[in-house]
């Protein structure tokens, strides 16, 4: 179960707007993940995450990527970037500057 997988209760019956920053991260990350799709888009998915959740989320990429999901992530932090890029786009003004 996706609210398994991002360390999260499933009978936990608080709604959307009672959690945490971190916990509605991890909420949307399942929401990414629950149905196993082809194609995976994530924008800064370890924003607001505490080290554990930031280690948890960056595993869950790593797994999606072995099933055979594409990823497209964007993000600011370099660590993610250095760990789970397989290609990097720097971007300006909406438009690619750069491919590393």
């Amino acid at each position: 179960m996706a609210i398994e997988r991002v360390g999260l209760d499933p009978d936990d019956k608080r709604t959307f707007k009672k959690y945490s920053l971190g916990m509605k991260q991890r909420i949307i990350i399942a929401q990414a993940i629950m149905e196993q799709p082809d194609i995976i888009m994530l924008d800064e998915p370890t924003n607001a995450l505490d080290e554990k959740g930031v280690d948890l989320v960056r595993q869950i990429i790593q797994e999606e990527k072995k099933r055979g999901a594409l990823i497209l992530l964007a993000s600011h932090s370099k660590e993610d970037i250095n760990l789970l890029a397989d290609e990097v786009f720097y971007m300006e003004d909406g438009k690619i500057v750069e491919k590393k």
